[in-house]
């Protein structure tokens, strides 16, 4: 039996009885992590009959295993107590992103995945790429996005181990490398239950010539190193040229791989080279476009290395393989040039041509006439595309969306072809997230606040919180349920003045919007709302004195190559000095865009909102999952009728959510005809912000970038319409509803009621509901 708190004991006794600073920090954060694996070790996982399941996922937003872990081994009363004892700092680890190598929703979504599968018992491991760099690191120069390598690995990383003998070799046209996994255990809540996330690094198979170092050509000796090491150099390589296509391909071709070469090697172990019961033994979820390789290349192996035919390969593969699809933008549906595909794995190129043949039979069967054809096809006519997701759909048992109506969107729109020719395989699984990372390990005292009225049930059980609302109507709940928002607010504003340096006052209404930076999710649209008011309270037109203070908090990233989104970010930061400088109305409003977001950051943000903006256009955002993170913490929704907001609203009551703007079928009747520039000429308030862009007010450092955001709006693109995302349709519908969200907020017992039943209508949206519902619905794992 392993002692953790003697463990701990020991470590504090031999080595921190001294100022804690950076590289001590570090210092102590490994050896207690590494007391924690060992209690993890010596744990014995409960093994699960049935279907074992693969999640092949580009990301794992992981982000601070530490405290996650020693929650679920029931650890973190044992780690408290010492430290405390010892005069430490319990939250001292709190900025430490371990394992953090995604970039948003998906990565995330998949961490929330492998919590609650460990937690209820199904056997699910993770495979993916195990960045050096991660995404980025974020500051701002100027108002201006910058980016530097995140290493996230320079401190160390006790919670992943090296298994040197699973290495598997990975050929491309011109180079091979091995891929070496690297194994983090995932640990389920007061269960017994261990999965794996194993994540691929790539390495040369000879790092050093000596020879040719020892004839000075130093480049050309460590090359061989150099190539292989960059394939799992970044997350998200730039792809805006052939060069960075190729990376991403590089990558995308080594995890999938290496992970079904490692599950092919673990199934022969104990069946040999009968694989009459691999699908009855693996199943396989591809989590969105990014890892669909898998399907040719596991056909491959099946024929090329086991000696099966290709009609049993590709029967195999599609009772094995079931696909995610996490976007509706035609731009994200994944397609690969030929010419640059067959020049990094033709091997594997020729198994699409087969399966692209395998569909043209099945389409004959059905009927499809040779016109018709054209809109199914893997690989184009004239031999330039590759359409994945067309594969993913065909080569697999089940196409799932991520909310109602983004598989309906799916059912009726993008997919519509295909949904006519398999409808049984079209299903819905909406997103979730983990109460036991978003509630009870972000916020504590929320937590503690549940537990105390209806017990700790809802850890494992998120439909139990439904309980809460016997409370509901009284005031003095209510009135402690707003005092712990309180003190989440001043805690926000302690961490952002520590990380960010800018002061914000906790009694302001705070109302945020944080995620990925893409003109859909309509940052810029927000941000025309935010000048609409501060342009209003300079006229008149809004009373100062019925108006209740507010900052709006802005966090996420902009791609490194979108130079749109970084030009939003511009924007907003040049609003935010405006405001600042703006002595009549700084004491009413504050802009913040805080830098670098993170789980940490949003482990902190998501508790302390009073409002959550979702404000994408109506049929745009597949799902989101931070609407849920911030309705679980007791937030109000300001939103469109779109992704899981609808089904948010439908939860927590539209009376207690601030819905504006076009749905999906207004959008659709009016796509056509809608004009935007007889909106900016129509309304004055529009032109007044949409002009700040053009008339010198603000400076976006001579690119010219505002300039070419204006013009995107009224005039369009070569690749798109006018106001692709019709902002300027709903800018007036949000003004409105955020004033009058604003005006509700000064009766703040009726606010934070709304508040309240939020919360205690978050139960549908765990991924512990969701997990269930792939197992039992698709894996077949329960």
């Amino acid at each position: 039996m392993v002692n953790f708190k003697a463990n701990i004991v020991t470590i504090l006794d031999l080595d921190y009885n001294k100022t804690i600073n950076t590289a001590t920090k570090y210092e102590l954060y490994n050896a207690i992590s590494k007391a924690a694996m060992k209690v993890i070790n010596n744990k014995n996982s409960e093994v699960q009959e049935g279907r074992k399941v693969a999640y092949f996922s580009a990301e794992f937003l992981i982000g601070r295993l530490f405290y996650n872990n020693l929650v679920n081994l029931g650890l973190i009363n044992q780690y408290s107590e010492i430290m405390s004892e010892s005069g430490l700092d319990t939250r001292m680890f709190e900025d430490v992103e371990d394992t953090a190598i995604g970039n948003g929703g998906l990565g995330r979504l998949a961490a929330c995945f492998l919590d609650s599968a460990a937690t209820h018992n199904i056997g699910l491991d993770g495979y993916g790429i195990r960045y050096q760099y991660g995404y980025f690191k974020q500051y701002f120069e100027d108002g201006f996005q910058k980016e530097k390598a995140d290493d996230w690995q320079k401190h160390g990383d006790p919670w992943s181990v090296r298994r040197e003998d699973e290495k598997v070799e990975i050929v491309y046209k011109g180079q091979s490398v091995y891929a070496v996994p690297y194994d983090t255990p995932i640990v389920g809540y007061n269960s017994k239950r261990i999965n794996n996330l194993r994540l691929w690094q790539a390495e040369a198979k000879e790092p050093f010539d000596f020879e040719l170092f020892n004839e000075q050509k130093y480049d050309k000796a460590v090359k061989e190193k150099n190539d292989a090491e960059a394939i799992t150099k970044v997350l998200y390589p730039s792809d805006d040229t052939d060069v960075g296509k190729q990376m991403r391909l590089k990558q995308q071709y080594l995890f999938t791989s290496a992970s079904l070469q490692d599950m092919i090697r673990r199934y022969k172990k104990k069946y040999g080279d009968d694989f009459s019961k691999f699908a009855d033994v693996y199943a396989i979820q591809l989590n969105d476009t990014h890892p669909v390789v898998a399907i040719p290349e596991f056909i491959r192996i099946m024929v090329e290395d086991e000696g099966i035919t290709f009609t049993k390969a590709l029967k195999m593969a599609k009772e094995v393989f079931a696909y995610t699809n996490h976007t509706v933008m035609a731009e994200a549906l994944e397609k690969w040039n030929v010419a640059l595909f067959k020049g990094i794995i033709p091997n594997v190129y020729k198994y699409i041509v087969l399966i692209n043949k395998a569909l043209l039979k099945e389409l004959e069967l059905f009927g499809i006439d040779e016109t018709d054809k054209g809109r199914y096809v893997i690989i184009d006519d004239n031999k330039s595309t590759i359409h994945m997701a067309r594969m993913a759909v065909f080569a697999t048992h089940s196409t799932n969306g991520v909310a109602g109506i983004h598989t309906e969107i799916l059912k009726n729109d993008v997919l519509k072809d295909w949904y006519k020719l398999y409808p049984a395989r079209f299903n819905n699984k909406t997103n979730g997230i983990t109460q036991r990372r978003w509630l009870l390990i972000a916020n504590p005292e929320l937590a503690g606040y549940v537990t105390d009225k209806i017990g700790n049930s809802w850890t494992i059980d998120l439909n139990k919180i439904k309980n809460i609302e016997d409370f509901k109507d009284d005031n003095s709940i209510i009135d402690d349920f707003n005092d712990i928002k309180q003190i989440k607010k001043r805690q926000l504003a302690d961490y952002i003045m520590l990380k960010d340096g800018i002061k914000i006052n906790p009694d302001f209404i705070f109302d945020i919007q944080v995620k990925r930076i893409h003109e859909y999710k309509r940052q810029l649209l927000n941000a025309f709302s935010i000048l609409d008011i501060y342009y209003g309270l300079k006229n008149g037109r809004i009373d100062r004195n019925l108006f209740n203070p507010t900052v709006f908090i802005f966090g996420g990233k902009a791609a490194p190559g979108y130079v749109r989104a970084k030009g939003i970010i511009k924007y907003i930061n040049e609003i935010s000095k405006m405001i600042e400088n703006d002595n009549e109305v700084k004491d009413m409003l504050q802009v913040v865009f805080v830098s670098d977001y993170c789980v940490s950051y949003a482990e902190k943000i998501m508790p302390a909102a009073d409002v959550s903006v979702q404000i994408s256009t109506a049929g745009t955002e597949a799902s989101g999952t931070g609407n849920m993170k911030f309705m679980l913490n007791g937030a109000v929704t300001l939103g469109t009728y779109d992704g899981a907001n609808i089904e948010i609203v439908e939860q927590a009551g539209r009376e207690n959510s601030y819905i504006f703007g076009a749905t999906v079928s207004d959008i659709e009747s009016i796509k056509d005809s809608y004009v935007a520039k007889d909106i900016y000429m129509r309304e004055p308030r529009i032109r007044k912000v949409m002009d700040t862009l053009v008339d010198g007010i603000f400076n976006d450092g001579g690119t010219g970038i505002f300039k070419e955001l204006f013009d995107s709006i009224l005039y369009g693109a070569e690749w798109h319409k006018p106001d692709n995302y019709f902002l300027l349709l709903d800018f007036i519908p949000l003004c409105e509803e955020r004033l009058k969200l604003n005006a509700d907020y000064s009766d703040r017992m009726l606010f934070r009621r709304k508040c309240f039943m939020n919360m205690a209508n978050a139960g549908n949206f765990s991924s512990d509901r969701t997990v269930k519902e792939y197992a039992n619905e698709i894996w077949k794992a329960l």
